[in-house]
Order: C-alpha cells, then sequence, then structure tokens
C-alpha cells in the first residue's frame, strides 16, 4: 500500500500532527508502518511509533523519553489519538465557544462578577453620557450648503442637524452610497453593499423624526459594520476565500442594538482573511492617505472608509491590533474596549479570550456615543461580566492622575548591525548589507515619529497635565501570544483538517494556515502554564490602575500585546501629519508595520486606562483632541 506526501499529511492531520515543514522522517516512519500493515484500511491511521515519539518530543521541547518511558507512552497515546475522532465528528460551529470563560479583572474584583448588578449599566450609561453631552444647543444649526460638506463631519455635529430637521437621513445615507461606490474602486474597502436596507432604515428614521419619536444621537447616522458582523438576509464573508457566500439567519448583537438606536447600515466592510491583515479574498484595502499602501487590519474597511468620509462610523474588532493598527495608518480614532464590555454574540469568533468589538469614528467623543449604545450583557455571550464594584461615575478629566510609560518615550538603544563574518560569500554579505539597510530605514522612521510623541507630552502638560512616569511589568508578554493562535487554530479547526486552508488568500510563513497547522503542535500544559503567566499579567498591569487612572503610550508592540492579553481598554487617536522631510516608505508594504506611512501620511497616540474605566478613557481623549484638533484632519481623495 502507497501512501503520497498529501495523504500523509491528512492522516497525521488526524493525529494532531500537521504542518508543512515536519522532518522527513515522519513521512518516512508513516509510510514504511503502512506499508507493513497491507491489511490496514485506507482511512485507518499508522500506529503512533517510538520514532514518531522522539520526534514529537522534539517539537513539543520535551524528552528525550528513555525506551522504557516510550514503551510505557505508547499505548496511552494510540488511545488518546482516538478521542479527537468523535469530537471532530461533531462539526462544531465557529461559534460554539468553549467550556470556559475569561474575564479580565484580578481576583479580589472577579469575585463579584458572579452577582447580578442592575445598575452597572446605568452607571456607565451615565458616566459615557457625561462625556457626551455638552451643555445644549446654543442655537438652531445652519442647514449645510451642500450634502457632502458633511462627509467627515462628526456624530454630534450631523445629529444636531437631523434632530432639528435641517438634513435627512435619506440626504445623507444617499450622500455616503455615492461616495462608497466612488471610492471603492480606489481603496476596495466594501465587500457588501447594502442600499435597500439602508434607505429604508432611513426612511425610517425620518419619519420617526418627523414624528418627534427621536431616538438619540446615532438616529440616522450611517455606519458600516465590519464584515465578520451576521446580518440576516445578507453574506457575511470573514473576508476569506472560501466563505464568499455564508450567510447566517441572525443579527449580531451589535447589529440590533446599532438598529434600535436608529443609526443605519450601509455597508459591510473588508477585513484581512480570517481577520488578519488588510488582504481578503477580493484584493488589498487600502490607506486613503497613501493609495500605494494598505489600510493595515485586519479592520482594514472600516478604518479606511471612516478616513475616506464614506460613513460616519464603523464597528471594527480587535483581538491583536485590529483596531489599532488601521486606526495608526488610517488617521482615525478607534476604541478598543475593555475584554467584555461589548458582546460579540453573531460576530466571527477568533480568539474567545482576547476578541474584542469596538468603534472606529472620527473622534473619542463619537466613541464614546457609539459605545453607549453597543455595551453591556445580551444573556448570551457569557464573557460579558457586570460591573457592579467597578466604580463608573465620570469625574473631571483634569483630576484625573496621568501617566506615561517613561521608557517607550526614551532615546531608542544604538543599532545592533551584523558585523561581517570571516569567509563570507557574497549572498551572504549581500543578505547582510539589506538587512542593516532595513534597521536602518526603520530607526530614521522611528526617530522621525518619535518628534511627535515628545510634542504630545510637552501639550499634555501645556494642559496642565502632570505627568507621572511608570512602566510595564517586566514579563514575557510574546510568550503568551501563542494562546490565541491555538483557539484560533481551534476555531477554524475544519480548516485545516479539510484542507480548505488552501483556499485562503494569504499562504506565507505567518500566515493562517501555517499558523494553525503549527499551533497543532502546542502542548495543553504549556497552554495551561501560558494562562497561568497570564494571570500575572492581568494582576500587575492592573497594578498600574492603582497608581494612575490613564496612562499615555507611543501606539507600540509591547503595550499593545500586554494589553490586549489583560483585557484593558485602549483609545488610539491621530497624532498629526507626518511632514514633507519624513523619511520615505519602504517600496514594498509588508504589512508588518504600522509607522512606514511617509509623507504626509498620519501618526498616532495610544491612551490606555484600567478594566472598565472606557468613559474615564474617552474623556481624557477627548480633551487632548479639542487641544490639538488632529482628529479633524482628513485626506484628499480627489
Amino acid at each position: 500500500m502507497t501512501l503520497d506526501r498529501r495523504g500523509f499529511l491528512t492522516a497525521c492531520s488526524r493525529a494532531g500532527i500537521t504542518s508543512a515543514l515536519l522532518p522527513g522522517i515522519l513521512y518516512t516512519l508513516a509510510a514504511q508502518a503502512q506499508e507493513a500493515a497491507p491489511e490496514a484500511k485506507p482511512h485507518e491511521q499508522p500506529k503512533i511509533t517510538a520514532e514518531m515519539l522522539d520526534q514529537a518530543a522534539l517539537l513539543a521541547g520535551v524528552g528525550p523519553f528513555t525506551a522504557e518511558q516510550k514503551k510505557l507512552m505508547l499505548d496511552g497515546l494510540n488511545d488518546q489519538r482516538g478521542s479527537y475522532e468523535p469530537i471532530r465528528a461533531l462539526k462544531l460551529a465557529n461559534s460554539v465557544p468553549p467550556a470556559f470563560v475569561f474575564h479580565p479583572l484580578p481576583a479580589a474584583r472577579a469575585e463579584s462578577d458572579t452577582e447580578p448588578a442592575k445598575d452597572a449599566c446605568a452607571d456607565q450609561k451615565k458616566a459615557l453620557g457625561e462625556v457626551i453631552v455638552g451643555p445644549g444647543i446654543s442655537s438652531i444649526p445652519n442647514s449645510p450648503a451642500h450634502i457632502e460638506d458633511l462627509a467627515f463631519a462628526s456624530i454630534g455635529e450631523i445629529a444636531e442637524l437631523l434632530e432639528w430637521k435641517k438634513v435627512t437621513a435619506v440626504a445623507l445615507t444617499k450622500m455616503y452610497l455615492a461616495r462608497l461606490k466612488r471610492y471603492d474602486s480606489k481603496l476596495h474597502f466594501v465587500i457588501t453593499l447594502m442600499e435597500e436596507r439602508a434607505l429604508a432604515q432611513a426612511r425610517k428614521a425620518d419619519e420617526e423624526i418627523a414624528a418627534g419619536k427621536y431616538r438619540g444621537a446615532l438616529h440616522g447616522i450611517p455606519w458600516g459594520a465590519k464584515d465578520l458582523l451576521a446580518v440576516k438576509g445578507y453574506p457575511t464573508t470573514w473576508g476569506a476565500g472560501g466563505f464568499e457566500h455564508q450567510s447566517f439567519d441572525e443579527d449580531a448583537t451589535v447589529v440590533e442594538r446599532l438598529d434600535a438606536a436608529g443609526a443605519v447600515l450601509v455597508a459591510k466592510f473588508t477585513l484581512g482573511a480570517l481577520a488578519m491583515g488588510d488582504k481578503w479574498f477580493g484584493g488589498r484595502t487600502r490607506n486613503p492617505w497613501n493609495q500605494e499602501q494598505g489600510s493595515s487590519g485586519s479592520s482594514a474597511g472600516s478604518a479606511s472608509a471612516v478616513a475616506a468620509g464614506c460613513v460616519a462610523f464603523a464597528i471594527g474588532s480587535e483581538t491583536l491590533g485590529s483596531i489599532s493598527s488601521p486606526s495608526t495608518r488610517c488617521g482615525v480614532t478607534g476604541l478598543r474596549p475593555t475584554f467584555g464590555f461589548v458582546p460579540r454574540t453573531g460576530a466571527m469568533a477568533l480568539s474567545w479570550t482576547m476578541d474584542k468589538l469596538g468603534p472606529i469614528s472620527r473622534s473619542a467623543e463619537d466613541c464614546a456615543t457609539i459605545l453607549n449604545a453597543i455595551y453591556g450583557p445580551d444573556g448570551k455571550d457569557t464573557a460579558v461580566a457586570n460591573t457592579d464594584d467597578v466604580p463608573m461615575a465620570f469625574a473631571d478629566w483634569k483630576k484625573l492622575r496621568i501617566g506615561y510609560l517613561k521608557s517607550e518615550f526614551d532615546p531608542p538603544a544604538p543599532l545592533k548591525l551584523a558585523e561581517p563574518k570571516a569567509n563570507e560569500t557574497t549572498e551572504e554579505k549581500k543578505k547582510r548589507e539589506d538587512s542593516n539597510t532595513q534597521m536602518r530605514e526603520a530607526r530614521a522612521r522611528r526617530d522621525y515619529d518619535r518628534r511627535y510623541e515628545l510634542a504630545a507630552l510637552d501639550k499634555l502638560r501645556a494642559m496642565g497635565v502632570k505627568l507621572i512616569p511608570v512602566e510595564l511589568p517586566k514579563l514575557p508578554y510574546d510568550a503568551m501570544v501563542p494562546l490565541l493562535t491555538a483557539e484560533a487554530a481551534a476555531a477554524f479547526d475544519d480548516l485545516t483538517i479539510s484542507g480548505r486552508d488552501r483556499l485562503l488568500t494569504e499562504q506565507g510563513i505567518e500566515d493562517w494556515p501555517n499558523a494553525f497547522r503549527i499551533a497543532r503542535f502546542y502542548p495543553a500544559v504549556e497552554y495551561i502554564q501560558a494562562n497561568r503567566a497570564r494571570t500575572l499579567a492581568i494582576r500587575q498591569v492592573s497594578a498600574l490602575f492603582e497608581q494612575v487612572d490613564i496612562i499615555v503610550t507611543p501606539s507600540t508592540d509591547t503595550q499593545l500585546i500586554a494589553t490586549n492579553l489583560t483585557g484593558h481598554p485602549a483609545l488610539i487617536l491621530p497624532n498629526g501629519l507626518r511632514g514633507a522631510d519624513a523619511p520615505k516608505p519602504p517600496a514594498i508594504d509588508d504589512g508588518d508595520h504600522d509607522d512606514i506611512g511617509g509623507p504626509g501620511t498620519p501618526v498616532s497616540l495610544t491612551f490606555l486606562a484600567g478594566h472598565y474605566q472606557d468613559a474615564k478613557l474617552a474623556a481624557f481623549a477627548s480633551a487632548y483632541q479639542k487641544a490639538t484638533g488632529f482628529h479633524k484632519l482628513h485626506p484628499k481623495l480627489d
């Protein structure tokens, strides 16, 4: 009986051994094992042998085992492998979560999560309301000379006009639909245009407002959804090849809540395939400030469309940078809420313990308005906890204690360039010189952007803020990231097992198909150990917010990884535009870095806060935006 390489990989995948990088000996041994048992049926898997166990031990970083130990293990391993098939036969849908729930609060606070708190949502609504509600309208607003003058207006500005009937929701919706159609050919941010549904919602909004049934600041406001949110009657593609025609007979909770607020859903926006990057099955979503570059991801279309003035706001998601990164690249304001604040029911699951939904908009005030409509338990997403013991009352931002990650603003350490080696070949020399050139160029971009970060500290001091230096706890955050990949591999297990992962657009070393295969070698014990390390991170990062209320930081990787693991909220806001003297971007945008925009492109700043202190976060960010005005800048597209 023969076994070709494809058949071998399929068999190994069923055994929990799936990697395109398997040592050749595993293939040989498995083939020999099958040939040695000609009576075996085609669907039967070869037995795990001592030799295979040696190779697996190397991959798992354990052993070496003695011959006696291996003999004892083999029967158990073959029996354990038999437990995989009945579970796989269940064909678990992406929407089925594991039988555990992640809560990000330290132990002292998490104990109260089991107690229902009817007042918590009201307190949060009060807190967010105080962020967005001003002293009242002093005069009746004027109608715009041209409806397209509102393309880059804030939610608050548009809401006043709608409430005073100076503009109609239908006119706004038609304007944004026209802009989506006009600029999609350049920016590639639309997967599904929802014209019929949008116009019906807009007509209903106008009728209700005319009848005096005004629902609030989002009534009649057009918006777009990242296409991992289910909308009944429309495809939900997850941006991925092989899922182009997928649909669900339900609306995501966030969609239901925005419908109830009277907002008008006009489009479903692109995301990198299965929420990675900005490349999707239809191409690559572009940065409106530099259309030669991608918009970053994975909330690629949401950020690009908001930046281009094609919707008033959008909903994105973040697991590890998917709101932060495109907000930085596209110069918009993104709020990644506290984990467990916004229900994810009806959204694609990537990592049950890290996924978060949040708004992308023009300003921090807009983000607060949107969050006010979508937060709180829905009785379905069990990760959404009540917050009865967390203080929600909003205080004057001037009374908040403001910290900053000092080391992130300090000059970076000198570059360590590769030195020539003895007997270096011409190929090795070129590779070394190219690497050194890339490092020098990256440092030049970092040094340039640092000017904006230091200027932000100066501006905050000029606002009367006393900055308190703090540092993130020294923990191996990168070593905890495989938790995400392991959960993602489970969420999309069927892709790997069936081989349908070949339909995904990207197939490189860092892309999902390869990551899912590698994740199958992540030992269960190490997964649990990394979760225990994560508990330390939650405790220690949370302790920082006993010293300060807000932390100011560059939008760098370390804090982004740490706070996504710990579930703390972040608000990413534009912090100016690079000048004509900015270093040129690399010729190719590999999607790995957000700071490569070049002359005339945005830079960003990030504010962090304690768990469920999203209202304080929005209030402080709003004060900074009013003092700088960077959020009012927008790209010229024509």
